[in-house]
């Protein structure tokens, strides 16, 4: 059994197909890292997870039961665009009136965990319209929790955050499989933070699903790539276009080789040709560049 699965998902809006048949798998316990560009059905498709909207077509289920069973509802916690919070009301106030509309028994000792858990105890008097968009996120973040979630859906969590909100988002979306056993759905356009994190991707594209993997299947399907520096950089990326196939140069100033065996061979072969390599090192493509490569084999940009 799994957290979600989704299959031949459609939805209209008007003449307007938004979502084409997609099929999506979760495991439980997963950090699940769901990218697209904008308007591949993202958005959409956790709407529907939510009940937020109706699908015309296909089917969802969460652990195993329709998605609109009334129970398996109750475990689903979600934040999508922005929390509804009132703006004069403090962090406290606000955590308190979204306990009383869930019906919760202890409210105060659920607003206390669920504001420790996203580090924001220290911030409850503080009125919300005073905090900073981490802080935002994070108290939406908390009022999902509310409730003790199997399943959280988080629509663009970290995108508008600081190098420090990212980090303390990364620590609590890691702290919440752990201490609330929940399975995590986050979608992001900052693929480099998702990275850092996610246990599984989905990537769709037009309304359809085009890549599910692991983790581990991303790291080994990630393309080995020799970089390096010369003092002419020009004869070298051209000594180097007439011997392999793909070669670019990166945004940091290295030409990258994508298909050598090894970098001693392209040390020799340059050194032959007169051309001395200053730096050299082997890395591998991340998820961004992985996604981008991807696009591309679809027909994207």
């Amino acid at each position: 059994m799994n957290a979600i699965e989704i299959k031949n998902l459609t939805k209209n809006f008007g003449s307007k197909q938004a979502l084409k048949g997609l099929n999506m798998t979760v495991p439980i316990g997963a950090i699940y890292g769901f990218i697209g560009e904008n308007g591949s059905g993202k958005s959409t498709t956790e709407k529907i997870i939510c009940g937020l909207i109706h699908p015309n077509g296909g089917t969802v289920k969460l652990y195993g039961r329709n998605h609109t069973d009334a129970d398996v509802r109750a475990k689903i916690g979600v934040l999508i665009e922005a929390p509804g919070c009132f703006q004069n009301y403090s962090v406290w106030n606000n955590m308190m009136l979204q306990a009383a509309n869930l019906g919760i028994r202890d409210p105060e000792k659920a607003v206390v965990n669920a504001l420790k858990t996203v580090r924001m105890e220290g911030a409850a008097t503080n009125k919300y319209k005073n905090c900073s968009l981490g802080m935002k996120q994070r108290i939406g973040i908390a009022m999902a929790l509310l409730g003790g979630p199997t399943l959280l859906v988080l629509d663009e969590p970290i995108n508008g955050l600081d190098a420090d909100g990212m980090r303390i988002m990364r620590e609590v979306l890691v702290e919440i499989t752990q201490k609330y056993h929940c399975t995590v759905v986050i979608s992001s356009h900052i693929l480099g933070e998702l990275e850092k994190i996610a246990t599984h991707y989905g990537i769709v594209r037009g309304g359809k699903m085009i890549k599910e993997m692991t983790a581990a299947e991303l790291e080994a399907g990630c393309r080995t790539y020799v970089a390096l520096k010369t003092r002419d950089m020009s004869r070298t990326k051209a000594l180097l276009s007439c011997k392999y196939s793909r070669v670019e140069e990166d945004e940091s100033g290295y030409i990258r080789v994508y298909d050598a065996k090894e970098p001693e061979e392209i040390v020799t072969h340059l050194y032959e040709n007169g051309i001395l390599i200053s730096e050299i090192k082997t890395a591998k493509i991340g998820l961004e560049e992985y996604y981008i490569d991807l696009m591309n084999e679809k027909g994207g940009r």
